[in-house]
C-alpha cells in the first residue's frame, strides 16, 4: 500500500505511446535516468487500449497519460478544464460557457476526441463504462469525476471498439482512481477573476486505510465545489447587443452597436395601413408619419423608441455547484481471489438566465400561428354583434383591416414580455454508480481474470420560468368592455375576457399596448412554468480472462477473451405545454427507449522477435469483437497492431481498426423537437425578378419570395428574418450502425544510449479516420443549397417559407428547415500529433528538477460529406477546429517549492465557409499562459498560488450573426477564454 508522495516529477506523463504504470509518480530515491517504464517492468499491468497484462508497458496506439502532478499543477475544479488544453480534444458539446440557451444539458461538462463529437468518445472509470448524464445519448458528464481522487487519466486515440464496444470510434478516455492509498489527502481552494466575479471554491478530502493486516484497503473521497457564474453585462465587450458590421458592408469583426432587438417591451403593431409603437415616454407613434422605416428602432436612434438590449440579461457562464462522494476498496478473500468495489455519487445543480420572452402574433411559435392575426374586435358570444377590444388605441383600431375574411379587423404584433421577468431555468442532477466484482489469478499467475457488475443511474429535474401558456394568452387577448346591469352584475366599462368559461378559470384580460401594461393578474393567468425530468440507467455484466499461452523467440504469446452484457434505458419527459408547443417556445417531445447488447471479444499479442540485431522487439497483435444489439442486430469490430523496435532508442508502431457505433436511444426514438439554428445564408437573398439561372427560377417559384421581389425589386431580408429561422430535428427507428476505419502510424524516440538525452522522449503519430453511414440530419445549409441551387425536391420538402409578411418577418423568409436522422453522411479527418518531454537535474539547488513537456496537433483535413458523392463541407481550419494547436508545460521543483508554467496555443481560424464561401474572414491565433507556485512546509503541508490567463487575453470578436458565435458571448465561448485573468490560492494537507 502507498501514501502519496509530494515529489511527483512524472517522468513520462505526457508521452504518446508510453503507457504509465499504476502511478507515474517518481520517488526521490529513484535514479535520475530511471523511467516509469523501467519501474513497472517487474510486474504485469494492463494498459488502456489492451486487455492483456504485460511487463512491457508500451502501446502500439497513441496513448497520452495525464498524471496527478499535472492535475495538481492546473488547479482545476472540473477535469474538463485541463483536458481541453490538450490538442487531441475538440470543442466540447457542453460546457459552462455554451449551455445558457439550451433546453437541456445546463451544467454538463463533456469531452470529445478529434472533434468527432461526444458520442464517439468512450469515457471509462477504471476501465469500465459510465452511465450517460444526457438523456438519449452516451454523453458522460465530467462533473461526476472526482478530480482530486484521480491517479491519472489515460487518453487513447484510434478506434477501440474491438476492445471496449460501441462509442470508442475516436478513442477512449479512462479515468483511473487512486489505488491502495493509505492516509489523508485534503485540499481547499478559492478562485476569483481580476474583475472580482465568477468566484469559484472547492474543498476535498480523501481518506484511505488498510484493513485486516493489509489484506484489504478502503478509500473514500468527499468533494464540494461551487462556480458562481458570469453574466454578459459583467464584461465590457458583451454588455450591449450588436451585429457584425459585415452585414452593412463594413469590416469583419467590428461590432455595429447598439443593434438592439426589435422585440421591445412597448411592442410594435402592424396594420394594413401602417406600423405603430410607443416612444420612450409612452406616447403612441405612427411609424409612417413620425419615423418612417426606422420606426422598428432596432438601432434605437432618432425619435423612434429604443430597442431592447438582450445582452443585459444573458449569461456568459452558468453557475455550477456540485457535491461528490467516491469510494474504492479491495479485499483478499482467498489465495488468488479478491473482492473489489467502486462507488460514486454526484449531485450537480446549475441554473441559467436569459432575457424576457420575445412574443409575436404569428410565426411557428406565435399566439396565432395560422395567419398571425390578432383580432382587435370580436363577436359577442352567441351574437353577430361586434365589439372592439377596449385596450386597443383608437388610432391603431382605425388603421386595422380584416385580413383573413372572418369579418373582424386584425393586426400583427411583436412584444417583449418584460412583465414576466427573465427566462430562468434551474437544474438538479443526481448520479449514482457502483461496481462490485471479483478478480484473481490462475495457473501460477500465468492468467488473470475478473468478473464484475456495473450499475449506473442519473436522474435530472429541471424547472423553468418566463414562458407563456398560449391557450390562456389567446383567451386573455379576446377582450370586451363589461356592460353591467341594474342588479350590480359587472362594472360598466371594465375590460373582461369574452369567453365565459375562460373567465370561470381565472382569465384576466391582457393589455399588450405599451411597456408595463400587462397587469399582474394577467401575468399570473398567462405565465407557464416548464418542467423537464430525465432518467437514464445502465447495467453492465462482464468477465475477462487473459494471460500467456506459450513462448516464442520474442516472448510469451498473450491472449485475452471476455464477454459483456449491457442494457441501457432512457427517458425524457417535458411538461404538456412544451410537448404541444403551446408555451410559445420550442416544441419538444417526450422520448423513451431502451436497448441491450450481448458481446464477446478475443485479443491476441504475438511477440515474433526480441533482443536480436535490428529487432529489439517485433510484435504484432489483433482483436475482434462480435456484438448483438437488440436494435441493429449483429456487428463486428476488429483491430490489428504492429510494433517494431529496431534499437533500444527507437520504436515504430501502427494500428488499423474498424470500429462501430450503434445508434443511441435519442437517435432512434426521439420525436420532432424544435431548434433555432444560426449562421444560415438564404441562397435566394438578392435574387431579382429575372436572371439567376436555375437558382433564380427555383427561388421565384416560392410565392412569398415572388411577393418580396415584387415589393422590393430583389429578394430582401431583415435581421429578424435571419434570426427567425426555426426547424425540427427527429429520430429514426430504422437507423443502422456507423462504421469507422482508422489508421495510426507513429514513432517513439527515447535515446537512452546517450546519457545527455536519455531523459528525452519524442513521439510522432499520424492518424486517419473515415466514418461511413454517419448518423445525422442533413445540415440545414446543405438542405437549402440542394433545394434551390440543385432543384432537389426531396430537400425542398424540408423547407417552409412564409407565404406573406407577418408582424416581424418578410414575405418569403424562411420559417422552418427540418432535419431527421439518417445514415447517409461520411466524415473524414486526418492529421498528426507530436509530443516531447525532457527532464533533468539542473544543480541550481539541492534536489532540483526541470521538466519540459509539449503536445502539438496539426489537422490535415476534416471533411463532412452530407452525401458520399457530394462536395465536402470543410471544417479543418474553421472556428473550433483550428489546424494547429499545442500545449506546453515547464516545471521547476526543489524540496521547498515547485513553479509551473503552462501555455496553450489555438491557431488562426476562419469563419465557416458555408457563410462566406472563400474563407476571407479570419480569426487570429490565441495563446493563453497559466502559472502556479507551490510551497512545501515539510511533507504534510503545501500552499499554492496560481494565475490563469496570465496575459489577460480577450476572446476574439465573433459577433452576433457569425457562425461560431455562442449567444450572449460575442465570441466562440466554447473555444476561447471569456473570463480574463483570474487568480486562485489553496492549501493541501497530506498525512
Amino acid at each position: 500500500m502507498r501514501k502519496i508522495s509530494r515529489l511527483k516529477f512524472g517522468a513520462a506523463s505526457m508521452a504518446l505511446g508510453i503507457a504509465m504504470a499504476a502511478s507515474p509518480a517518481m520517488g526521490q530515491d529513484q535514479a535520475a535516468g530511471e523511467t516509469v517504464e523501467q519501474e513497472a517492468s517487474a510486474r504485469g499491468i494492463v494498459v488502456t487500449g489492451s486487455r492483456l497484462a504485460s511487463k512491457e508497458v508500451t502501446s502500439p496506439a497513441p496513448l497520452q497519460i495525464v498524471d496527478e502532478q499535472l492535475i495538481e499543477d492546473a488547479g482545476v475544479i472540473n477535469i474538463q478544464e485541463l483536458l481541453l488544453e490538450n490538442p487531441v480534444f475538440g470543442t466540447p458539446a457542453l460546457s459552462r460557457t455554451n449551455a445558457a440557451f439550451l433546453t437541456s444539458g445546463t451544467g454538463i461538462a463533456t469531452i470529445d476526441l478529434r472533434d468527432l463529437e461526444s458520442d464517439r468518445t468512450l469515457v471509462l472509470i477504471n476501465g469500465r463504462r459510465v452511465v450517460s448524464s444526457l438523456a438519449g445519448s452516451s454523453t458522460v458528464d465530467l462533473n461526476v469525476i472526482p478530480t482530486q481522487f484521480l491517479q491519472q487519466v489515460d487518453i487513447l486515440t484510434g478506434g477501440a471498439s474491438s476492445l471496449y464496444g460501441s462509442d470508442a470510434v475516436a478513442g477512449v478516455v479512462n479515468f483511473v482512481y487512486k489505488t491502495d492509498f493509505e492516509g489523508v489527502d485534503a485540499n481547499a481552494q478559492y478562485n476569483i477573476t481580476e474583475r472580482g466575479d465568477d468566484a469559484r471554491y472547492q474543498a476535498n478530502v480523501t481518506v484511505g486505510t488498510n484493513i485486516d493486516d493489509g489484506r484489504g484497503n478502503i478509500m473514500v473521497h468527499f468533494g464540494y465545489s461551487n462556480e458562481e457564474g458570469l453574466l454578459s453585462r459583467q464584461r465590457a465587450n458583451t454588455r450591449v447587443d450588436d451585429l457584425d458590421s459585415v452585414y452593412f458592408d463594413g469590416e469583419f469583426g467590428v461590432p455595429t452597436e447598439p443593434f438592439f432587438s426589435s422585440f421591445t417591451p412597448q411592442g410594435s403593431f402592424t396594420t394594413a395601413n401602417g406600423q405603430f409603437t410607443y416612444d420612450p415616454a409612452g406616447n403612441l407613434q405612427n411609424c409612417v408619419t413620425v419615423n418612417g422605416p426606422t420606426c422598428t428602432a432596432t438601432i434605437g436612434s432618432g425619435t423612434g423608441p429604443n430597442g431592447f438590449n438582450r445582452q443585459n440579461f444573458r449569461t456568459l457562464a452558468v453557475p455550477v455547484e456540485r457535491y461528490i462522494f467516491a469510494a474504492r476498496g479491495t479485499y483478499e478473500i482467498a489465495n488468488d481471489v479478491n473482492f473489489f468495489f467502486e462507488g460514486t455519487f454526484n449531485n450537480t445543480s446549475s441554473s441559467r438566465i436569459i432575457e424576457p420572452f420575445p412574443l409575436e402574433s404569428g410565426g411557428a411559435n406565435g399566439i396565432f400561428p395560422t395567419d398571425g392575426g390578432f383580432n382587435v374586435e370580436n363577436y359577442l358570444p352567441g351574437t353577430d354583434t361586434i365589439v372592439a377590444n377596449p385596450f386597443v388605441p383608437q388610432e391603431i383600431l382605425n388603421a386595422a383591416e380584416d385580413s383573413n375574411g372572418d369579418g373582424l379587423r386584425d393586426i400583427g404584433f411583436v412584444r417583449r414580455l418584460s412583465e414576466f421577468g427573465n427566462r430562468t431555468g434551474s437544474t438538479e442532477r443526481n448520479f449514482y454508480r457502483f461496481v462490485v466484482g471479483f478478480d484473481g489469478s490462475l495457473f501460477d499467475d500465468r492468467f488473470r481474470w475478473d468478473f464484475s457488475y456495473n450499475y449506473g443511474r442519473v436522474n435530472e429535474n429541471q424547472v423553468s420560468s418566463g414562458q407563456v401558456n398560449v391557450v390562456n394568452f389567446r383567451d386573455a387577448l379576446a377582450v370586451r368592455a363589461e356592460v353591467g346591469d341594474e342588479n350590480g352584475n359587472g362594472i360598466a366599462g371594465e375590460a373582461i375576457c369574452i369567453d365565459a368559461e375562460a373567465r370561470a378559470n381565472g382569465c384576466a384580460p391582457a393589455n399588450i399596448f405599451g411597456a408595463g401594461s400587462l397587469s399582474q393578474a394577467a401575468v399570473n393567468y398567462i405565465a407557464a412554468q416548464g418542467t423537464f425530468q430525465t432518467g437514464i440507467t445502465q447495467q453492465v455484466l462482464q468477465g475477462n480472462i487473459g494471460g500467456d499461452l506459450f513462448d516464442l523467440p520474442g516472448g510469451a504469446v498473450g491472449i485475452a477473451a471476455g464477454f459483456e452484457y449491457r442494457k441501457e434505458s432512457s427517458f425524457a419527459d417535458n411538461d404538456a405545454l412544451t410537448n404541444a408547443g403551446l408555451n410559445a417556445g420550442n416544441v419538444l417531445p417526450d422520448t423513451r427507449g431502451s436497448f441491450d447488447v450481448k458481446e464477446a471479444y478475443a485479443e491476441l499479442r504475438v511477440p515474433l522477435l526480441a533482443d536480436r540485431p535490428f529487432f529489439k522487439l517485433l510484435e504484432i497483435g489483433g482483436a475482434v469483437r462480435i456484438s448483438d444489439y437488440s436494435t441493429v442486430g449483429s456487428v463486428i469490430s476488429w483491430n490489428g497492431t504492429a510494433t517494431w523496435q529496431p534499437i533500444e532508442d527507437v520504436r515504430l508502431r501502427g494500428t488499423i481498426a474498424e470500429a462501430v457505433r450503434a445508434p443511441n436511444v435519442g437517435e432512434l426514438f426521439s420525436g420532432l423537437s424544435q431548434t433555432f439554428p444560426s449562421g444560415l445564408v438564404d441562397p435566394c437573398a438578392g435574387i431579382g425578378a429575372t436572371g439567376g439561372g436555375a437558382l433564380g427560377d427555383n427561388c421565384r417559384a416560392a410565392p412569398g419570395v415572388a411577393a418580396n421581389i415584387a415589393a422590393n425589386g430583389v429578394f430582401t431580408l431583415s435581421q429578424p428574418d435571419i434570426q427567425g429561422i426555426s426547424g425540427f430535428n427527429g429520430g429514426n427507428p430504422n437507423l443502422g450502425e456507423e462504421t469507422a476505419r482508422s489508421y495510426t502510424a507513429g514513432i517513439v524516440i527515447n535515446p537512452r544510449s546517450f546519457d545527455a538525452l536519455r531523459n528525452l522522449t519524442i513521439t510522432g503519430d499520424y492518424y486517419n479516420y473515415e466514418i461511413e453511414d454517419v448518423i445525422s440530419g442533413f445540415p440545414r445549409q446543405f438542405t437549402l443549397d440542394q433545394c434551390y441551387a440543385e432543384g432537389n425536391q426531396t430537400f425542398c420538402d424540408l423547407v417552409t417559407r412564409r407565404p406573406a409578411a407577418t408582424a416581424n418577418n418578410s414575405a418569403g423568409s424562411i420559417d422552418l428547415i427540418n432535419a431527421l436522422s439518417v445514415n447517409a453522411a461520411v466524415l473524414k479527418t486526418s492529421g498528426f500529433d507530436i509530443t516531447a518531454q525532457w527532464f533533468t537535474e539542473l544543480g541550481l539547488m539541492e534536489n532540483d528538477r526541470l521538466t519540459l513537456r509539449g503536445a502539438y496537433t496539426h489537422v490535415l483535413e476534416y471533411d463532412f460529406f452530407s452525401l458520399p458523392d457530394e462536395d465536402p463541407d470543410r471544417f479543418d481550419g474553421e472556428i473550433g477546429t483550428a489546424k494547429d494547436r499545442f500545449t506546453a508545460n515547464a516545471a521547476y521543483q526543489t524540496d521547498d517549492f515547485r513553479v509551473t508554467f503552462n501555455g496553450t496555443f489555438i491557431g488562426s481560424s476562419f469563419v465557416d465557409d458555408q457563410f462566406d464561401g472563400p474563407r476571407v474572414y479570419e480569426i487570429p491565433a490565441e495563446f493563453y499562459l497559466d502559472a502556479q507556485a507551490t510551497f512545501f512546509a515539510g511533507d504534510e503541508f503545501e500552499v499554492y498560488l496560481g494565475v490563469d490567463n496570465l496575459l489577460d487575453n480577450d476572446a476574439p470578436n465573433i459577433l452576433n450573426g457569425i457562425p461560431g458565435n455562442v449567444t450572449g458571448s460575442d465570441t466562440a465561448a466554447d473555444v476561447y477564454d471569456v473570463f480574463g485573468r483570474r487568480y486562485y490560492a489553496g492549501v493541501r494537507i497530506r498525512l
